[in-house]
């Protein structure tokens, strides 16, 4: 197993700042913030490219997998790789869900919900803010 991405919340502040990061982005990713719903710059986007973590560089999610869930956050029914993505048990807000993380940095990225289209029938509700997209 590869050791994960470790740096201070100064070093994250600073490389955030300099990607040029939403606004609250630090608070997402180091601190499991969850942005307002359909306020991301990624919310909308629809154009093909890939999805990786704002911090660290990852591939997570292919444009292909994206669909309009109406909730307000990108959703996307599957991880681009297998692995890309650790999910942990999140009891907070008095409910039981799924955090999804980067695997390779620990970046709070948002939940995944059993209410997607087929062939997964997941939904991983992700912070525009944990996101950066690279067109094709």
């Amino acid at each position: 197993m590869s050791t994960k991405i470790e740096k201070t919340d100064a070093e994250w502040k600073a490389l955030l700042a300099e990607k040029g990061a939403e606004p609250g982005a630090f608070e997402v990713t180091r601190r499991a913030a969850t942005e307002r719903a359909f306020t991301g710059r990624h919310e909308t986007n629809f154009s093909e490219g890939t999805y990786r973590c704002i911090c660290c560089g990852a591939d997570l999610f292919d444009s292909t997998s994206k669909f309009d869930a109406g909730c307000g956050w990108p959703s996307f029914s599957q991880e681009l790789n297998a692995g890309a993505i650790e999910e942990h048990v999140d009891r907070t807000r008095g409910m039981t869900r799924t955090e999804t993380v980067c695997a390779q940095c620990g970046a709070h990225l948002g939940h995944v919900f059993p209410d997607g289209p087929t062939p997964t029938g997941l939904r991983y509700c992700m912070n525009s803010a944990s996101l950066d997209f690279k067109p094709r």
